[in-house]
């Protein structure tokens, strides 16, 4: 199991990911066990490799960052639980689609425990759930929202980034963009959906599932 830290209050995020990238090339020089973050930002946008300018709706709204990972536009905010994943695929496999998959299924499995039925989705990356609640799209599809994303960076097969569920943010915020670059489709939260998930819930159930997916 690697290192799990909880980092309190709301983490700046330049510090964090410089932070981050020293955890990374201590892990790839082999003096600092993989480790895992558990963490919220203040509000903010981070713009992945694939960013696209006219995505960025509201820029003057949150601070930007250029984040490096992999996607496009993505908010972090209070009430989002971001966790860092950093895990030497040198030793788990050197397989990045297996790994996002890993990902994917790790937040599916966690979702899971709280009866939240997350799917993946073609050509979208992150978790989507569906939404019979809602007025049904133009052409009679049921609505999907999204509760996670993903994105992710390797460096010398280490990885970095992760994953953001969505606890209770204000989902507002994400109006400032095109999240993830997806026009047609919403945001959601675990208390969105009508369940009072609190943090600790969310960081008992992703800890509970994470061995299933990364084994030792």
């Amino acid at each position: 199991m690697p290192q799990i830290t909880h980092l309190t209050g709301l983490a700046p995020y330049a510090e964090t990911l410089a932070a981050m990238e020293q955890r990374v090339a201590a892990i790839a020089a082999g003096t600092a066990p993989e480790a895992v973050w558990l963490l919220e930002h203040p509000p903010l946008y981070t713009a992945g490799t694939s960013s696209r300018v006219e995505d960025l709706t509201d820029p003057t709204r949150f601070p930007v960052y250029v984040a490096g990972r992999g996607g496009q536009y993505t908010y972090h905010g209070p009430g989002q639980r971001v966790a860092y994943v950093m895990l030497d695929l040198n030793q788990r496999g050197r397989d990045v689609r297996q790994f996002v998959c890993a990902l994917e299924a790790w937040v599916i499995g966690t979702l899971a425990m709280f009866n939240v039925k997350g799917e993946r989705r073609a050509g979208r990356v992150g978790v989507w759930v569906t939404r019979p609640d809602k007025a049904p799209n133009p052409d009679g599809s049921l609505r999907e929202d999204k509760i996670a994303a993903i994105g992710v960076k390797l460096r010398r097969w280490v990885s970095f980034h992760g994953i953001s569920i969505n606890v209770e943010p204000d989902l507002s915020h994400f109006s400032g963009i095109v999240p993830c670059g997806i026009r047609d489709h919403g945001v959601t939260s675990l208390v969105d959906l009508g369940l009072p998930v609190t943090m600790a819930d969310l960081d008992a159930a992703l800890l509970a599932e994470f061995p299933r997916h990364f084994p030792a």
